[in-house]
């Protein structure tokens, strides 16, 4: 049985479909409006070996905020729902990664207790058009519909495009880690029996 989650989750503000393949090959179809944010998906899918299509209609004209904690949201809930009973994954995942300039961390605990600790303070400012600010938003929403604990931290870096990729490329392979299959591992990695 195919490890796969499909979400629509439709408000006033947005339009979001996601479907989800841990299984992947790293194939990604992304379009959200916001050609910079497909790029960062694009790099959760390639480096997390995930399949991802992404289709996000939002209220751009108000706001990008809507559709990154939207879609955030939606792919939360699509991982979620892709690991089942989550038996047999290796729960836990970590990656640094270093782009050019910049130096990235991402942890993740996918034991079912939602929390974001995001230290990436000179992460500010435009690339392009793109805010940078609204990147933690989309964490914090991923981590909570995802129902997992993500420490993100960066390091250092001088370019907020390098900067930026560095997070999303280490939060895709700490990902790819921990939604893994450990053949070891018969049942739920806890000693309370649940996630």
């Amino acid at each position: 049985m195919a490890r796969a989650g499909r979400v629509h989750r439709k408000t006033t503000e947005t339009d979001v479909l996601v479907e989800l393949t841990l299984d992947g090959q790293g194939r990604s179809q992304v379009e959200t409006g916001l050609p910079f944010f497909n790029h960062m998906l694009a790099q959760i899918a390639r480096h997390g070996l995930f399949d991802l299509t992404i289709r996000a209609k939002g209220d751009l004209e108000v706001d990008p905020h809507h559709t990154m904690e939207d879609v955030g949201l939606a792919l939360g809930e699509a991982f979620e729902r892709a690991l089942g009973g989550k038996a047999g994954i290796r729960r836990y995942g970590e990656a640094t990664v270093p782009m050019d300039d910049a130096l990235a961390w991402v942890a993740v605990d996918l034991g079912g207790r939602p929390y974001l600790v995001y230290q990436a303070e000179r992460l500010t400012g435009k690339i392009g058009e793109f805010d940078a600010l609204l990147l933690k938003e989309f964490f914090r929403a991923l981590a909570t519909a995802m129902k997992a604990n993500v420490h993100i931290g960066l390091r250092y870096g001088e370019n907020t495009h390098h900067m930026a990729e560095a997070i999303f490329k280490a939060a895709a392979r700490a990902l790819g880690d921990a939604t893994a299959l450990d053949p070891r591992v018969p049942d739920v990695p806890s000693t309370k029996g649940s996630l």
